[in-house]
């Protein structure tokens, strides 16, 4: 899978531009500020519906001026497609091939894109919601019913938690036991069974990354004891989230962590180590999406210079580029590492929100 165009209205600094995309690598120049990581938090958008620098989407339009569109052609093995993202009047539409009545979510699945920004490293030390997202990312690109039935389930656990802040009896907080199970247990096994395969995949690139800090390992809590089902759990804590006003057992409380032999918490770790482990946790997911896709996501990858060391940045370029997806990536200035391997396919610059391609 690869972008062949992206056209971008009103995002941020930039009014409106048209960038043609190649397979490979494509490399954005300019100074801090200049509109850079917007070209990725783009393609980021059409695959995701939100932004990785901000979870307040009025703050992504230019000032004042509306609307925000973003259009794209996606090209797999098989077809290309057309894609489109509009924000109006504070909400989110989709298009798909000329199809204005698309959901979101079918646009979601027509094209995928992982990013590795300079706040990475929050998926290793930062709050469980990131590394649900993470997770979920992931299955909803495997399991196809994935996003249907998050929905059931997500309306079913509000529905329980305004019962428990009404009070309401046992009876009728019985009958949303039952269906907050019905719908986490398919979900509930989808996560584990891709946290196995991504484990495969992710173990040997924290080995070779952090030799260091000796054997790594990835534990994952699903957010109850799954030897009994959800709504034994929920029956058994029903006097604390009554206390609580809200359900403590269930999908929205898994969680998953890395460990290793000389590190078994993430507090040990450095930040240069934890945005290691990011960066081996985004080639994992990318690794297995190809597994079981039978093609690659877009890589988009903000500021590699700033982030890593000359060694690290060359390791990290070279899983990148053997892997053959395609790749969105930011700098202030050529990284080392692509002067003396890996030359860009295509090379932007970018000044104010203007893009130009150096030729």
């Amino acid at each position: 899978m690869h972008l062949t165009e992206l056209r971008i209205q009103n995002l941020r600094n930039i009014e409106a531009e048209q960038l043609d995309l190649a397979p490979g690598l494509n490399l954005f120049l300019g100074a801090n500020g200049a509109g850079k990581t917007s070209i990725l938090e783009a393609a980021y958008l059409l695959s995701h519906g939100g932004s990785f620098r901000t979870h307040q989407s009025e703050h992504l339009q230019r000032r004042g001026v509306e609307p925000l569109a973003l259009f794209a052609q996606v090209r797999t093995d098989s077809l290309t497609r057309r894609l489109g993202l509009l924000r109006q009047d504070g909400r989110w539409t989709a298009k798909l091939d000329g199809d204005g009545s698309a959901k979101l979510t079918d646009l979601f699945a027509a094209c995928a894109v992982v990013c590795f920004e300079p706040g990475s490293h929050a998926l290793i030390s930062g709050s469980a919601d990131g590394r649900r997202g993470f997770l979920d990312w992931g299955v909803f690109h495997v399991e196809q019913d994935f996003a249907a039935r998050m929905r059931r389930y997500r309306r079913a656990l509000r529905q329980r938690n305004a019962l428990l802040k009404q009070a309401a009896g046992d009876e009728e907080l019985s009958i949303w036991d039952e269906e907050l199970s019905q719908a986490a247990e398919p979900l509930a096994a989808a996560r584990e069974a891709y946290m196995v395969r991504f484990e495969c995949e992710l173990i040997p690139l924290l080995d070779g990354y952090l030799p260091e800090l000796g054997g790594a390992s990835l534990r994952f809590r699903p957010g109850w004891n799954r030897a009994a089902p959800l709504h034994e759990a929920l029956k058994e804590a029903r006097p604390r989230d009554r206390m609580l006003g809200h359900t403590t057992r269930g999908l929205h409380r898994a969680d998953w962590n890395l460990t290793f032999a000389r590190a078994p918490s993430h507090e040990q770790l450095s930040r240069g180590q934890e945005k290691l482990c990011a960066i081996a946790c985004m080639l994992a997911q990318v690794l297995l999406y190809r597994a079981v896709r039978g093609e690659n996501p877009v890589i988009a990858f903000d500021d590699l210079c700033s982030e890593l060391d000359a060694a690290h940045q060359a390791a990290a370029l070279e899983e990148l580029i053997e892997s053959g997806a395609q790749i969105l990536l930011t700098g202030t200035e050529i990284p080392p590492a692509l002067l003396e391997r890996f030359p860009p396919r295509r090379m932007f610059h970018v000044e104010q929100g203007r893009v130009r391609e150096v030729v």
